[in-house]
């Protein structure tokens, strides 16, 4: 039992690891994730290893491939707007849900997640075109607080497995926030607002245009960037 124990806690560790790694664009899109360089850097078994990337692949931060292992998934403009059509859907209903069903200790975590984003830096100070891990950390937490008041836990654990997925592609973008026409602090407080004021049309169509407005912007970057490519 201890050694199973051990094993599992040993398995969290890599997982939190690796995860940071990714989202934090140290592994990057297409990199293959072979097990025997997992293990000299972790010090870990195949076995904790696999769990850990099974948890991964689980939440669409690891691709599974067969007979060839796994790697960090490769971005693309067509699963981009396919996992947008689903975070439209699903996140709005559960959005909804979280407004009628959530109590006063929801309004509270929303408005402690909305007071920390805030006060985070945005970008770093070394390198001005990437965010920064603090506000990236706050900002998924704030946006798993205006879903946490949903009481249908396997609801929100599918649309929260959504956004992550779709931190792969605002992580591994140019920042957004910072184009004349957008005002992120704008964005974020309206939505604590509009949910604090139990205003369910208001706060799904605003948080229908925050998620599509952030897409436009990643998928313009990704055409850029196809552009850049094949003029070299």
């Amino acid at each position: 039992m201890a050694e199973r124990r051990g094993r599992q806690t040993r398995g969290n560790a890599v997982y939190d690891v690796l995860r940071a790694e990714i989202l934090g664009g140290r592994r990057l899109p297409g990199d293959r994730l072979k097990f025997p360089e997992l293990s000299a850097s972790f010090d870990a078994s195949v076995s904790v290893l696999r769990e850990a990337l099974t948890r991964l692949a689980a939440e669409g931060l690891v691709a599974s491939e067969p007979h060839l292992g796994y790697a960090v998934p490769t971005l693309s403009a067509n699963q981009l707007e396919e996992l947008t059509d689903a975070r439209l859907e699903l996140e709005a209903l559960v959005f909804s849900r979280s407004i009628q069903e959530g109590d006063l200790a929801w309004e509270s975590r929303l408005v402690a997640a909305h007071h920390t984003l805030v006060g985070v830096p945005f970008l770093t100070a070394e390198d001005p075109v990437r965010i920064t891990d603090e506000w990236a950390e706050a900002h998924a937490a704030f946006h798993c607080a205006l879903l946490d008041g949903c009481t249908n836990r396997r609801l929100l654990q599918m649309a929260t497995g959504l956004r992550d997925e779709a931190e792969l592609y605002r992580r591994w973008s140019q920042p957004l926030g910072t184009e004349k026409d957008r005002d992120l602090v704008t964005e974020h407080r309206q939505l604590m607002e509009a949910a604090l004021a139990r205003d369910v049309p208001a706060a799904t169509a605003s948080l229908r245009e925050h998620i599509s407005h952030t897409t436009r912007l990643l998928l313009a970057a990704t055409e850029a960037a196809s552009a850049e490519v094949a003029r070299q």
